[in-house]
């Protein structure tokens, strides 16, 4: 319903724009994170740990400067959006999203914990992935498994593979069904 009181601008220039953004995001992510699993199976540099010796401003965390740098802001924040999506929309905690001027304060305590526990583990998630080598404040690389290559490996290739199965069963289904619509197939 709310595709049809779309105005035309929106539908037919807004909607096309945000999903090939999100498309434009998802293919960078996977990318940077196949590269990182690249470096990781050639340089032991490449494993996320804590950096003893950079100081802030003496050490650029990006090899693209500050385009790489924005780019990385840009990632995070798009991860942080899409865990926050994803998590919602997921079977066990659909019951959790809260109603307008019903949500009972248990729910928002529960949303509460929720977003603070996945606001926590964003900056070790985009560590583990190799999207970003800055610590914040917090110096997440001290985590004894960060330094264990299986598991930041694994971690790694699962996060490329999910990602670009869900990819591409999310656009090869969009375009087959759009395929067997045009050619009347649905009826």
């Amino acid at each position: 319903e709310l595709r049809h009181r779309a105005s035309p601008w929106q539908r037919n220039l807004g909607y096309p724009l945000a999903m090939l953004g999100l498309l434009a995001l998802t293919g960078i992510s996977v990318l940077i994170v196949c590269f990182h699993v690249l470096e990781l199976l050639l340089d032991d540099a490449a494993m996320p740990r804590g950096i003893q010796d950079a100081s802030l401003g003496q050490v650029s965390f990006s090899i693209f400067g500050s385009f790489g740098a924005a780019l990385q802001v840009v990632l995070i924040f798009y991860l942080m959006v899409s865990s926050v999506v994803g998590f919602y929309s997921s079977p066990l905690f659909t019951r959790l999203l809260p109603e307008r001027q019903d949500t009972p304060l248990t729910k928002i305590i529960g949303n509460c914990v929720s977003l603070l526990v996945l606001s926590s583990a964003l900056p070790v998630f985009s560590r583990t992935l190799g999207i970003t080598r800055f610590d914040l404040l917090g110096d997440f690389g001290r985590f004894n498994w960060l330094g264990n290559f299986y598991i930041v490996f694994l971690y790694n290739m699962g996060f490329a593979g999910l990602t670009t199965l869900c990819l591409v069963k999310r656009v090869s289904w969009a375009v087959q069904a759009e395929l067997i619509h045009a050619f009347g197939e649905d009826r």
